[in-house]
Formats: structure tokens, sequence, C-alpha cells
């Protein structure tokens, strides 16, 4: 899934330790979060958006995701 964390992340100045302290979860979730290799928690997914001052749709793409996800499934 999309995401914008990685690029509120340096916009604000943070390290992955420094943002995943902040949301009290270890580094290495930072990581796959970034990467789109792991979907947050509902709460995970909140904390974050309340750090970045956003909401979870914004820090999410949820429009853009929505509309990946519709288009996958018009092809079957």
């Amino acid at each position: 899934m999309k995401n914008k964390i990685k690029e509120l992340r340096l916009e604000a100045g943070y390290t992955q330790k420094q943002l995943a302290d902040l949301a009290l979860v270890s580094s290495r979730t930072i990581i796959s979060l970034e990467t789109g290799q792991y979907n947050p928690s509902l709460l995970l997914a909140y904390r974050l958006a309340r750090i970045f001052s956003t909401t979870v749709e914004e820090l999410y793409c949820l429009e853009e995701n929505l509309k990946e996800e519709d288009q996958k499934y018009e092809k079957l």
C-alpha cells in the first residue's frame, strides 16, 4: 500500500529510529512501512497520522490506493 511516511518523515527531519521511538515501534517496522512491505494496524496508522498532523487517509494515499485496487479487480 502506498503511503507518505518516508516523505513526511524526511520533511520533519526525523530519522527512522526517531520516528520509531515516537510511534512506539521498532525501526524495522518503520522501514517495512516505508517500503510498503507491511500494512499497519489501525492504531499504528492513527498514531503515525497524529505524529505528522495529518489524517490516516492522507498518510496512506487512500484515494490513490482505492483506484489501484479497483483497477486490479476490473481486470479479473
